[in-house]
């Protein structure tokens, strides 16, 4: 009988392995042009998206290519307000150009206009009415648009020079400078939050400027091969240690057409951050950084006449302090403001008063630099999590909505912080990776997340926690009509054997546990950069998936040095970068050797940026253990990278020489025994390709062969059609040389 048993037991398991096999092979194979941007199929495999959600005050928009609906936030019941033909009949009749869609509406004010852009015009349209209700030209080559919806002024930029249009159509030139000034842009390379160069005052009456000096930078000697004779195109590229541009701050008066400039004195080695207004409009905040990134100041400028009125708030740290918020000033009370910092270890909110006075106490330590005692500061949340950002307030209920990890390091989600009690209250669904837009109220939020098992959803969730969700989008997940690897996520332990480091593991497709199989390791572990999250394959790139759809092992470990875990986590990696990271990556060498399944021998690793670098110098370091490397656009030379980033993790290559050395690849290229191959953009603006060309020169000179692929015209990644051909060209490398 139990022979019976047996057998019909194994009978039944064959079937249901063999049913397996079946709906394993009936599912679909991927390509390159289902993975990557770029391909022809990439768009269809992404989960289903309502990409123009937006608030008119407290109610929902959606708006899409052929009509813009107003969602009820309490019911979910639609109403059309307007239509793609009723736009472009009213553009039409007075030749304001033309919508191909309506995502990019908005409803900036109470009543019920919809504000448009076209490619000519600014559009206000009355949507009851059905009627034009204003309009502004925008300049032919207006670039860096930032529009005031208080006075309707619009500030751009065209070449190097600051413009302003106001209500009335008026054009006015605010600035007038010669090549190799730049006003209304970004400065310092984007690094301290910048991402762009104007900020208007609250009701849009002033503007304050970036003007940036780079006379004195280097020109790096970029070259545009397109043209019959290569074209010289420079680009002003201060690297780490030289002399890098002058920055100062102008405030502009439409009214008047007066600019001030800002009293801060020599710019010469600083940095100016975080540009802030007070509501009043009377005040300009600025965090003034010094060169080498330790000593942060607060400082408050008068608006009218750009005199210097305070120092509210200084900050200081051994290895570097970095400024990434601009002061967000409580609704309900002008005279306090929320500033973040990190300066217990995580980002955090500190309640201050702009009575503020910065008083240094009498000692100093060689850990915390000077300590500062203030009496008008009260730090708001605390804990072993990150605040990732403000979306505003719920006034009524006198509270903040911010992002965080307080759930997971994995993931970022919304809250709601009392302002007297510091109490938080998670909204929304705890699990996933939150997207989230807040209500003119601060009563709702539009909340878009996804997570490992959610493809995607979004709802209009209330920030009180009560009253219902109404659902507006459950996505499917359109990977599951393919025959997909199994991705897990882990924990190891780092190399200072205490620091739990996340790891994602992807098997081969159809993964046979009796094969030894060749192993992938795709790796960044730099700052400002995390590659494992608690959303679709856990952030699993479509690479990744493709690499294991052709029978590899593909392992991603975020070592310390990387984002979202902390200052002490991010900058153990300080005057020494490459070092500690290195040691964590050879711990997933190790996981990956403990599996039984991995061939210890056939064991690769690709990055691109610092993760260019990180592959580069892993062939090098531990040339035993990595047959094969893909080095996409790395630092080769920390001396050669730019001075804001360079500088504030490295110091300058005159204080720390030894670090710099150590972090110099040129110097070890006799070190590669593997198969190295470097991927280049040819006229690379933040990784020079400068960086590829003198390792090749140092690999001739020590008797070592890496190989190169350059693409042409190309930055520092490949777009479109490029990057399909890019992910083909890697991919035959490995094939080539590891499987």
């Amino acid at each position: 009988m139990k022979n019976i048993i047996l057998k019909s037991l194994l009978i039944l398991m064959t079937s249901c392995i063999s049913t397996m096999n079946v709906i394993a092979q009936d599912k679909k194979s991927f390509t390159l042009e289902d993975l990557m941007p770029g391909g022809n199929n990439y768009f269809n495999l992404q989960p289903k998206n309502l990409h123009g959600l937006k608030w008119w005050g407290d109610v929902c928009v959606n708006a899409d290519i052929e009509e813009v609906k107003a969602v009820n936030p309490t019911n979910g019941k639609e109403t059309v307000l307007f239509t793609l033909q009723d736009t472009n009949d009213l553009l039409a009749a007075k030749e304001l150009g033309k919508m191909n869609h309506l995502y990019n509406v908005s409803f900036p004010y109470a009543e019920k206009w919809m504000l448009v852009n076209t490619s000519t015009h600014k559009v206000l349209i009355d949507c009851d009415k059905k009627e034009i209700i204003w309009s502004q030209p925008i300049a032919a080559k207006a670039a860096n648009q930032d529009w005031n919806k208080d006075s309707r002024s619009l500030a751009y930029t065209i070449a190097n020079n600051l413009f302003v249009t106001t209500a009335d159509g008026k054009t006015h030139q605010v600035t007038d400078e010669p090549k190799g000034i730049v006003c209304g842009q970004s400065v310092h390379r984007q690094e301290f939050g910048i991402y762009k160069g104007t900020f208007w005052s609250p009701k849009g009456n002033l503007l304050a400027f970036y003007r940036m000096d780079e006379t004195m930078v280097t020109d790096y000697p970029q070259v545009n091969t397109t043209t019959r004779i290569a074209t010289l195109e420079p680009d002003k590229y201060p690297m780490a240690g030289m002399t890098s541009h002058k920055v100062t701050v102008g405030v502009y008066n439409p009214a008047t057409e007066k600019t001030v400039y800002l009293k801060a004195g020599d710019p010469t080695d600083r940095y100016f951050t975080n540009i802030s207004w007070s509501p009043d409009e009377k005040s300009v905040y600025v965090i003034e950084l010094n060169r080498d990134q330790n000593h942060a100041e607060l400082v408050r400028y008068n608006a009218e006449n750009g005199e210097k009125d305070a120092v509210l708030y200084v900050e200081e740290h051994p290895k570097y302090v970095e400024p990434q918020h601009i002061l967000t000033f409580l609704p309900w009370d002008e005279t306090k403001f929320l500033y973040q910092s990190q300066r217990d270890g995580y980002n955090h909110l500190y309640l201050m008063d702009t009575q503020l006075k910065a008083e240094p106490t009498s000692f100093r330590t060689e850990t915390d630099g000077t300590c500062y005692e203030y009496t008008h500061v009260k730090q708001l949340t605390q804990g072993t999590w990150l605040v990732k950002n403000i979306l505003g307030f719920n006034p009524k209920a006198k509270e903040i909505i911010i992002m965080s990890t307080e759930v997971s390091p994995l993931q970022s989600n919304a809250y709601a912080v009392n302002v007297k009690t510091g109490k938080r209250r998670l909204i929304g669904n705890k699990d996933g990776m939150h997207n989230v837009q807040l209500s003119a109220s601060g009563k709702y939020v539009i909340d878009n997340y996804t997570s490992s098992t959610v493809p995607r959803n979004i709802d209009i969730v209330p920030t009180s926690g009560k009253g219902k969700n109404i659902n507006l989008l459950t996505a499917a997940n359109p990977m599951d009509a393919y025959n997909m690897p199994e991705i897990t996520l882990g924990t190891i332990k780092a190399a200072d054997g205490k620091t739990d480091l996340y790891y994602r593991l992807i098997k081969p497709v159809n993964y046979d546990p009796n094969k030894k199989y060749p192993a992938v390791i795709y790796v960044y572990g730099g700052p400002h950069a995390q590659m494992i999250h608690n959303v679709r394959n856990y952030g699993a790139g479509g690479w990744d998936i493709y690499m294991a759809q052709l029978g590899y092992v593909m392992l991603t470990v975020d070592s310390r040095g990387s984002d979202n875990r902390g200052l002490e986590f991010e900058n153990c990696t300080f005057r020494q970068l490459g070092t500690e990271e290195m040691k964590d990556q050879v711990k997933g060498v190790e996981f990956l050797k403990s599996l039984g399944y991995v061939d210890e021998n056939r064991i690769g690793v690709h990055g691109w940026s610092f993760g260019g670098f990180m592959t580069t110098n892993l062939m090098l370091t531990y040339n035993d253990i990595f047959k094969v490397g893909v080095a996409g656009g790395p630092v080769i030379d920390w001396g050669y990278y730019e001075v804001m980033y360079g500088e504030r993790y490295m110091d300058s290559p005159l204080s720390n020489p030894e670090g710099y050395n150590k972090a110099n690849l040129k110097l070890r290229a006799g070190d590669l025994k593997g198969r190295l191959m470097l991927i280049h953009g040819g006229e690379d603006p933040t990784c020079v390709p400068q960086h590829s060309y003198t390792f090749l020169r140092a690999c001739i000179d020590a008797g070592t062969h890496p190989d190169f692929f350059i693409y042409p015209e190309d930055g520092h990644n490949m777009f479109g059609r490029d990057r399909v051909h890019l992910y083909e060209h890697i991919t035959r490398y490995f094939e080539d040389h590891l499987k």
